[in-house]
C-alpha cells in the first residue's frame, strides 16, 4: 500500500481514481463507464487526469450496463484464416475505428451449435452491433453441410437457435446485421446475378463443358452461384456435365479436384469453383495430376481475393468488393436510416481461362 491507500500489486480500481481525483464514486463512474447523466467539466477533469495518472481501465461489463450497450462490435466469421472473411474484418474494424468501438472477432467454423454457443456468451458483453459473416443455410438446409438425418435435425435445431439468440440481442438493444436474412438488418451480395456474369463469359470464350466445385447442399452462396454459373453458361450452349460439393477450403478444393480427376476431366473442361479459395486449391491437384492449369483444364473462382492474383496462371474470378461489404456491415449497425448502397460485381479474365484454341 502507498501513502495514499492505494494498492501497488494489483490493477487500479474505480475507487482508487475516485479517491485520487476527490470525488464520489458515482460520479467516478458516470465520467469513465459511459453514463447519460451530466457530471460538471471541473469534475470530469480531474477524473480523466486521475485515470490517466493511475493507469485505469474502464470496466467494459460496467460500461454496458451504465450505457444499455457495450462500445464493442461482435463479428462472427467461418474461418479468420479465409481472406474472404479477413477482407470483410478489414471492412468492419474501419468503420469501428471511425466509430471509436472495438471489434470482438469469434469463430464459428460454419457449424450451427458451436455459433450458438458463442452468441451465448457474447450477450454478457452487450455489444451494441452483432454482425455474422457467415452463409446462411437455406430454410430447412444445414449450414454445417451435415447430411445425416440426425445430423439434419440437430442443424435446425441449432439454426432455431441462432435465431433465439439474435431476438435476444434485440431485446437488449444490439442491432443484429446477417449477410443474407436473418438480422435487423442483412447485406447482400449478389452471388447469382455474379455468376450468371461469369457463366456467359466463359461460354463466350468458347467453354462448353464444365465441372463445378460446391460446397453443401442448402448452404446459399454455394446455391446460389452454381445456379446463376449454370444459367449463364447454358445462355452459349455451355453444360456444368457435374457437380462435386465439398468445403470452403483449399484443401477441400484440392481433394474434390483430385476425385474428379479419377473419374476423368477431358481436355478443354472449365473448372468453376464457387470461391478462389477452392479454386487455387483444385489448381494444386490439377498441376499435381500432372495437367496444365488453362490451356489444358480451365479454372475459374469468385471473391477476387488478393491472392487469386499471385497464383500462375492469374485466377478467372469475379470482383466482390468484399472489404466495403464489411464497412457496410459495420454501418448497418449503427446508422439509423442505412441503406446498403449498390456494389458493383465484376466479372476479371484471366490467363487461367484463355479460351478454347485460343
Amino acid at each position: 500500500m502507498t501513502a495514499d491507500g492505494l494498492r501497488t500489486s494489483a490493477a487500479p480500481t474505480l475507487h482508487d481514481v475516485a479517491r485520487v481525483a476527490g470525488v464520489s464514486l458515482a460520479t467516478a463512474s458516470r465520467v469513465l463507464n459511459g453514463s447519460e447523466r451530466k457530471v460538471a467539466d471541473s469534475f470530469r477533469v480531474k477524473v480523466e487526469l486521475a485515470a490517466a495518472e493511475l493507469g485505469y481501465t474502464p470496466n467494459i461489463s460496467a460500461q454496458a450496463i451504465a450505457r444499455g450497450t457495450s462500445q464493442v462490435i461482435a463479428l462472427l466469421v467461418a474461418d479468420i484464416a479465409d481472406p474472404y472473411f479477413g477482407l470483410i474484418a478489414s471492412g468492419v474494424a474501419r468503420g469501428a475505428d471511425e466509430e471509436g468501438l472495438v471489434v470482438t472477432v469469434a469463430i464459428t467454423e460454419r457449424e450451427p451449435q458451436r455459433e450458438v454457443r458463442i452468441l451465448h456468451a457474447l450477450r454478457g458483453q452487450r455489444p451494441r452491433g452483432v454482425i455474422l459473416a457467415a452463409s446462411r443455410a437455406t430454410d430447412g438446409g444445414s449450414s454445417s453441410g451435415g447430411t445425416a438425418a440426425g445430423a439434419d435435425d440437430e442443424d435446425r435445431g441449432a439454426n432455431a437457435g441462432v435465431a433465439e439468440e439474435l431476438a435476444a440481442f434485440r431485446a437488449l438493444g444490439s442491432r443484429t446485421v446477417t449477410f443474407g436474412p436473418g438480422g435487423d438488418r442483412s447485406v447482400r451480395i449478389d452471388n447469382r446475378g455474379g455468376a450468371e456474369q461469369l457463366g456467359r463469359a466463359m461460354s463466350a470464350l468458347g467453354y462448353r463443358r464444365a465441372i463445378a466445385i460446391g460446397a453443401a447442399e442448402g448452404m446459399r452462396t454455394s446455391d446460389d452461384r452454381l445456379s446463376g454459373f449454370t444459367a449463364g453458361f447454358a445462355t452459349g450452349g455451355g453444360e456444368v456435365v457435374r457437380v462435386h460439393r465439398g468445403a470452403f477450403q483449399r484443401e477441400s478444393g484440392a481433394a474434390v479436384m483430385a476425385d474428379a480427376l479419377k473419374e476423368g476431366v477431358d481436355e478443354g473442361t472449365l473448372v468453376f469453383a464457387l470461391s478462389d479459395v477452392i479454386a487455387i486449391g483444385a489448381m494444386t491437384a490439377i498441376r499435381e495430376a500432372g495437367r496444365t492449369v488453362g490451356a489444358d483444364i480451365a479454372v475459374c473462382g469468385f471473391d477476387d481475393v488478393p491472392v487469386s492474383r499471385d497464383v500462375s496462371p492469374q485466377l478467372t474470378t469475379v470482383h466482390v468488393p468484399l472489404s466495403e461489404l464489411g464497412y457496410q456491415a459495420f454501418r448497418a449497425t449503427v446508422d439509423a436510416d442505412w441503406t446498403q448502397p449498390a456494389l458493383d460485381l465484376e466479372v476479371l479474365v484471366r490467363d487461367s481461362t484463355p479460351g478454347v484454341g485460343r
